[in-house]
């Protein structure tokens, strides 16, 4: 599950509303990739640094010219397809790197709203782009189900995730409110519920059975057939939670927060966080490796932190937007 973005510049989210007011765009930091456990010796060209040529074993960290082409056995990232990301930013840009390709974008369309995050399709040839008046906008293969782009909202819409079968999708409002198109059914939400805080986002079930939502005060709201693992509802954080991604099993769930610490849930594991560490800029989203043994972290200049597991490539960096100079702030990761 992609990390989600969230807007910053409506009343509700007074506590983090200066997330879109970056201007500068700086240098990405990678962090945890590097060579991996294994020395230079054992670089191969087909699987980058750590196979072993002899024993045909070993993690490629995909820096030769095979990197993402499945030739090296134990190269995870070529296993699992999760050898790039796509960077989602405020005025509907995408920015796409590894072995994401870029189908479209609304960088070029005077937006009614702010695009406030995103979802891969499943076959990761496509995408939806999330706005805050409930616009969805899709690219690639991703279907074009409906949208709450006609409705008066309550509330701004914050996030969105689509449906394992790619044929749906739901809206997260900040507050609470769920809107369900295509095969995506509604499970329940917070809308008319008092919330301490404006939920930023949420995330598929496994089956599509049901979601989570993830607030900016740490809480999460499960319905349908997703579990409940843990909240930081009741603890004093540092910086608000600006987004939550699910494990690939479903029985677990990160979330981020604005300094860049990270929360770990169920079988989630925790690899490291930009907690406690200066930003150049404050984070903005996360999101799982495939193969559930990392994620990244993306910042709003477009910075990406990558945290591995020492035996995945899934969570390697590929490149950013910190050389770019951005038209609006980067506001996810898919």
């Amino acid at each position: 599950m992609p990390g989600m973005g969230a807007l910053r510049r409506n009343p509700l989210q007074s506590a983090v509303g200066a997330l879109l007011a970056v201007g500068l765009i700086v240098s990405a930091t990678m962090l945890g990739g590097g060579n991996g456990p294994f020395s230079n010796a054992s670089y191969d060209p087909q699987c980058g640094y750590g196979y072993d040529t002899a024993q045909k074993s070993g993690y490629g960290y995909g820096y030769g010219t095979g990197y993402g082409h499945g030739t090296c056995n134990n190269d995870y990232g070529a296993q699992q397809g999760d050898l790039g990301y796509r960077l989602v930013a405020a005025d509907g840009g995408i920015f796409s790197y590894g072995d994401r390709g870029f189908y479209g974008s609304a960088g070029s369309i005077d937006l009614n709203a702010e695009v406030v995050g995103g979802s891969d399709t499943p076959s990761g040839k496509g995408y939806w782009l999330f706005a805050a008046d409930g616009g969805v906008f899709a690219y690639g293969d991703a279907g074009f189900y409906g949208s709450a782009g006609s409705l008066d909202l309550n509330a701004p819409i914050l996030g969105g995730a689509a449906t394992p079968t790619g044929h749906g999708y739901w809206l997260f409002a900040a507050d609470g409110g769920v809107f369900a198109y295509g095969d995506a059914a509604f499970y329940g939400s917070m809308g008319g519920k008092p919330l301490n805080d404006v939920v930023v986002g949420g995330a598929s079930t496994v089956s599509g059975h049901g979601y989570w939502l993830f607030a900016a005060d740490g809480g999460v709201f499960a319905y349908g057939d997703a579990g409940f693992y843990g909240s930081a509802g009741n603890l004093s954080l540092n910086e608000p939670v600006v987004g939550g991604t699910a494990t690939p099993s479903g029985h677990g769930y990160y979330m981020v927060a604005l300094d860049g610490g990270v929360f770990a849930y169920g079988d989630a594991v925790f690899k490291g966080s930009m907690g406690g560490h200066s930003l150049n800029e404050p984070m903005i989203g996360i999101r799982a490796t495939k193969d559930g043994l990392g994620y990244w972290t993306v910042a709003t200049d477009g910075g990406v932190f990558s945290f591995l597991s020492g035996v995945t490539t899934g969570a390697g960096f590929f490149g950013s937007t910190g050389s770019m100079s951005l038209n609006a702030p980067v506001v996810g990761i898919l």
